[in-house]
């Protein structure tokens, strides 16, 4: 989807329309959600503190998010999308990969899909997507921010390598700032500079990355569209609007995070045995203290003395707290089932 918070508020309040517009809260420690395409305009872009959008855009509208209502709209077109292929893979409320080889309609063209869910999405929700067709995740992902907004971009199997020798290494999966700073020391901003760049020299800087980029950088991403994914942690976290300085104020604060913990282990229905909290200080530096029980955590009177525990190990007395946050993970593996004995066959030997 296009900037969907925002065109999502553009959509029920017409008068932000043509308007710089960022979805977050506004306040000394908010962070845009996303902002339209209008601010984008002025450098405002989603994961930037407000404080900095307002700097760089003085007009900015910031409108409070309102998570229940994207989660409508995100039904409706999670809806679109399973009317042509039941193989979805949600990325996110706006964004999915579609795997449309065989497909309910019986369409022969991906693009045709694409052009179709696209007009349906704007009949029924009154807003834009794009979309990006090509053979591979990798492609379809860049294709599919090509041409944005409202956007169609297919990158063809016969033309793929042209295309990914002219992108330039910020574009490929996997490459933030860092990594994007460290490629450009090494010779390396292009995707046809990246296939150039021996194997071992890209493993010997990036560890296992090393091998994903030398493949995207020829075309070759093998991950298939995934419908199901295995639930590894639930967690919370809070962000301060007032640094954390005293040890009893950040207890009551662990008290609280405990407590919503709970209500998402509940709704979610997972278990597991790891608890670990992360700070983030008022300077950005993030840490993390784990703890492996032997069993399940599953309750306020085990999760908050282990919390506590935790923090105490954590020095805050110079450094105070913008953050704290709790997960849990590592779930039980389950006991495997022993087979009955049984006598043994004739067959055993067989081949087949």
């Amino acid at each position: 989807m296009d900037a969907f918070f925002a065109s999502v508020e553009e959509r029920d309040n017409p008068e932000l329309v043509g308007k710089p517009m960022a979805v977050g809260f506004d306040g000394p420690r908010g962070v845009v959600s996303t902002a339209n395409y209008a601010a984008r305009r002025f450098g405002v872009h989603s994961a930037q503190a407000i404080a900095t959008a307002h700097r760089l855009c003085p007009e900015l509208i910031v409108v409070q998010p309102h998570f229940e209502k994207y989660k409508e709209v995100s039904s409706v077109i999670h809806g679109i999308f399973h009317r042509y292929t039941d193989i979805v893979e949600p990325l996110s409320l706006d964004e999915a990969f579609l795997d449309v080889t065989e497909n309910k309609p019986g369409i022969a063209l991906a693009v045709d899909i694409a052009r179709a869910i696209k007009q349906s999405i704007k009949a029924e929700t009154r807003l834009t997507a794009s979309a990006g067709v090509s053979y591979c995740k990798f492609l379809a992902k860049i294709a599919s921010d090509y041409r944005k907004p409202d956007g169609l971009c297919t990158v063809h199997p016969d033309r793929a390598l042209d295309f990914i020798a002219r992108l330039p290494v910020e574009r490929f999966w996997g490459v933030g700032a860092k990594t994007a700073e460290k490629m450009h020391s090494l010779g390396i901003h292009s995707g046809a500079e990246l296939r150039a760049t021996p194997l071992d020299l890209l493993t010997a800087h990036f560890g296992k990355m090393g091998q994903v980029f030398y493949d995207f950088a020829r075309g070759i991403d093998e991950r298939p569209v995934v419908t199901e994914w295995e639930r590894k942690s639930v967690g919370c976290e809070r962000t301060y609007a007032t640094d954390i300085a005293k040890p009893m104020a950040a207890i009551i604060e662990l008290n609280h995070i405990v407590n919503e913990l709970m209500l998402r282990l509940e709704r979610s229905g997972f278990e597991g045995t790891t608890l670990t909290l992360k700070v983030k200080f008022h300077d950005f530096v993030q840490i993390t203290r784990s703890f492996t029980h032997s069993e399940v955590l599953s309750s306020k009177e085990q999760i908050l003395p282990l919390a506590k525990q935790l923090l105490k190990g954590v020095d805050f007395s110079e450094r105070p707290i913008r953050l704290l946050g709790l997960s849990i993970s590592n779930p039980p593996r389950p006991r495997p089932e022993q087979s009955p004995q049984r006598e043994p066959s004739l067959f055993d030997d067989l081949p087949y």
